[in-house]
């Protein structure tokens, strides 16, 4: 059955994003109804809003977020009325190269779903009966989503809908990052470029993971306060024109073991390059501008055996990892709840945006 619903939208780039009353259609083969709980207010999609990554307006915003399923369409067995399920936001056609090796984030149909359901189709309309368009298949920043089946994880029930939200993007994406891309190892140093959301994940994944030093950097001394809440071990305030380098390899013994990149500049990734020592792993994780780029100087790429690579969603498989990292929130080690700084209701979700601009939270989530 159709449902009304509120839901963030954005209709113009460099405005606000407006609140309207949609239409969420009944699912079709293959998708489900999601009654959503809580949706975290993540960079991605802010950079929806300014244009830094281009997708077809009108959009209904919301890629991370938790819920319930309240209607199932035909041929759909994955889960049932009831359940409980986190968003994912990549599309997973499971029959291309890259998903039959287990590495779904570089599924080469992703572009069906940029902001569609993967058949091309909509099922979400604005108070007119005009199509809206969808956030990454998802568009959870609202009451009710319906998306393909494929698109959602079945979770245990007992972990609060608002925290496994955050599962959905900014923890598996940092902290994927440094489990499943970088692999970080025991004992080694790991130095983090941007402490937001996805900086503070890599932090507490690089803790998780056993580093022996963790040290943080951002232009925020209150984003260094939580840094060291999520296990850093050292912090660094980054000023106007201050090379950085020196004061990290001096922290590393000659360079940091690891470098992770969690802002989208090119100039940071560079530089998180030049702080790695030999042997050393930069990877970049913030998406940058089309238009930005990096340079390395390549002579240091063989002398010094040096790897710069990047990580989209953390090199995750959803239905793997979402649950092994619910698995380590449920026994205390993986910190969720600390994530979450603010609360905002629907109506709140312009001043949510604002505030992620300024870089005041670590992590803004949307309840319903």
């Amino acid at each position: 059955m159709a449902q009304i619903a509120r839901a963030v939208i954005c209709r113009e780039l460099n405005q606000p994003v407006a609140v309207e009353r949609i239409t969420v259609e009944s699912p079709k083969r293959g998708e489900v109804m999601v009654k959503l709980a809580a949706c975290g207010v993540c960079h991605s999609d802010l950079s929806a809003t300014n244009g830094t990554i281009p997708l077809k307006l009108p959009l209904i915003l919301g890629h991370e977020a938790a819920g319930e399923v309240v209607e199932v369409g035909e041929g759909v067995d994955a889960v049932v009325l009831g359940d409980h399920v986190v968003s994912s936001f990549i599309y997973m056609c499971g029959k291309c190269r890259f998903c039959a090796m287990g590495r779904p984030v570089l599924c080469i149909n992703q572009g069906k779903a940029l902001t569609t359901l993967p058949d091309g189709t909509l099922r979400t309309r604005d108070a007119q009966g005009e199509p809206l368009h969808i956030f990454s298949g998802c568009g959870v920043m609202a009451e009710y989503a319906t998306v393909s089946v494929e698109n959602v994880v079945k979770i245990d029930s007992a972990i609060p809908l608002e925290c496994a939200a955050l599962v959905g993007c900014a923890v598996t994406t940092g902290v994927g990052a440094v489990f499943n891309t970088a692999r970080v190892a025991p004992g080694s140093s790991v130095a983090v470029f941007g402490c937001g959301g996805i900086g503070l994940n890599v932090i507490q994944g690089a803790s998780i993971a056993g580093a022996g030093r963790i040290v943080a950097i951002d232009t925020l001394p209150a984003k260094l306060e939580m840094a060291r809440q999520f296990g850093a071990t050292d912090t660094l305030l980054s000023r106007p024109g201050e090379d950085l380098v020196k004061p990290i390899k001096k922290l590393t013994d000659g360079g940091a073991d690891y470098a992770f990149e969690c802002v989208g500049s090119g100039e940071l990734a560079a530089l998180a390059y030049r702080a790695i020592g030999r042997g050393g792993v930069a990877v970049v994780v913030g998406m940058a501008k089309q238009s930005d780029s990096t340079s390395v100087r390549t002579m240091t790429l063989p002398f010094e055996e040096k790897t710069l690579t990047g990580s989209y969603f953390g090199s995750c498989v959803p239905r793997v990892d979402f649950p092994r990292l619910l698995a380590l929130y449920m026994a205390g080690r993986l910190k969720l709840d600390e994530l979450i700084t603010h609360r905002y209701g629907i109506d709140e979700a312009a001043q949510a945006f604002v505030d992620l601009e300024s870089g005041k939270n670590a992590r803004g989530v949307i309840t319903f």
